[in-house]
């Protein structure tokens, strides 16, 4: 299917992204501080607390689904409900995600102004790929 790429592209950036933050959990502190989690994050997960894992969690598991959107919607997954607004509010999630960097720079001092811009950079890649595949395949999605 004409597009589909930038779909396919779309699901395995979003599980790339769950991996990555699965990873972290099983790395502990170190992987939160390099993964720009910030520093509170890191302290709770020396303490042995439950927190940062949980939220981690959480995080990847929302990515995982965002993965499965993009590959149903490319046809690779069962077709799931209500594709093209899911599709378009993740799409806008990550956008505004990137759009907050100034509001982030100014609210997050204990992240690095390096990580903020980066991750920005990133998920508005993210949102990109998305957009450009929900444009393509508009039609096929359906309402």
């Amino acid at each position: 299917m004409a597009g589909s790429s930038w779909l396919i592209a779309a699901g395995a950036l979003n599980g790339g992204a769950a991996l990555l933050h699965l990873a972290c959990i099983i790395g502990g502190p170190a992987w939160y501080r390099f993964l720009g989690a910030g520093e509170r994050m890191a302290r709770l997960a020396e303490r042995g607390s439950l927190r940062p894992a949980l939220i981690t969690l959480g995080v990847a598991t929302v990515l995982g689904f965002w993965s499965a959107y993009a590959f149903s919607s490319a046809g690779i997954l069962p077709h799931l409900p209500f594709l093209r607004p899911a599709l378009i509010a993740i799409c806008t999630i990550y956008a505004l995600r990137a759009a907050a960097l100034p509001l982030m720079l100014g609210r997050m001092p204990d992240r690095s102004p390096g990580f903020l811009v980066w991750s920005s950079v990133i998920v508005l890649g993210f949102a990109v790929v998305h957009g450009v595949g929900i444009w393509l395949n508009w039609v096929r999605l359906g309402g």
